[in-house]
């Protein structure tokens, strides 16, 4: 996206699936790579659900039967056929999300990259969705990039989490392995369930492990107490 559609530097190598991103067009990139924006309403434009979705498709120049087919598909995935003939401003924020993301990958996109997508749900429709993509990335192999705030719902399906500073790196691990001592030092918002950990080891009292999810905390707090 950096310099062709957002202003910016652009230093060093990017490769992704292959592909040096500064010899690629956006839309050679886009055929391998799919983004989802933070607000669904900026993604979607058409008069009717399926409309969105089957944009990508007929831009790639896919054969009718293919779109038919992807579309279908898409829709499923996200389960939102039912919901194929709405308008998108009939539809609540989760579904338009759904939406958002079935269009995408109607493309096909071995990676698919969310601009914080539970920004604007409440924290049911933000579990749905995170559910969705939770089950694309472990039933069809799609690289998931999460762009995330909200980590109290995002660390039961992450197994990377990546945190930025200033646009540098500064941890780099398993969500146990980044809501440790350091997380807390250096003023991250970490899931509420952590952080109570924390402090209950400050207090003296022991555990195998600080969870990172509530299950996780159940299972040692019933550690704890069958001592």
């Amino acid at each position: 996206m950096i310099p062709n559609f957002y202003s910016g530097d652009f230093a060093g190598e990017l490769v992704v699936d292959g592909m040096n991103v500064k010899e690629r067009t956006t839309a050679e990139l886009a055929a391998h790579v799919g983004l989802v924006f933070q607000n669904p309403e900026n993604q979607l434009f058409s008069l009717s659900i399926e409309r969105d979705v089957a944009f990508g498709p007929e831009n790639m120049g896919l054969s009718r039967d293919e779109t038919r087919k992807r579309v279908d598909w898409a829709l499923d995935a996200t389960g939102i056929t039912d919901l194929k003939d709405k308008p998108p401003y009939e539809l609540s924020g989760g579904q338009q999300q759904r939406a958002a993301i079935a269009a995408v990958l109607a493309m096909q996109p071995k990676v698919i990259i969310l601009d914080e997508p539970t920004s604007f749900l409440d924290p049911k429709s933000a579990l749905e969705i995170l559910d969705v993509v939770s089950t694309l990335n472990k039933q069809l192999g799609i690289t998931i990039v999460l762009v995330e705030h909200r980590l109290d719902i995002v660390s039961r399906h992450a197994n990377r989490v990546i945190v930025m500073d200033d646009g540098k790196i500064v941890l780099d691990g398993t969500p146990r392995e980044v809501y440790g001592e350091q997380a807390r030092l250096i003023g991250i918002g970490l899931p509420r369930v952590t952080t109570l950990f924390h402090l209950l080891r400050k207090e003296g009292l022991e555990f195998s492990q600080t969870p990172t999810t509530v299950d996780e905390a159940a299972i040692e707090l019933r550690k704890m107490l069958s001592k």
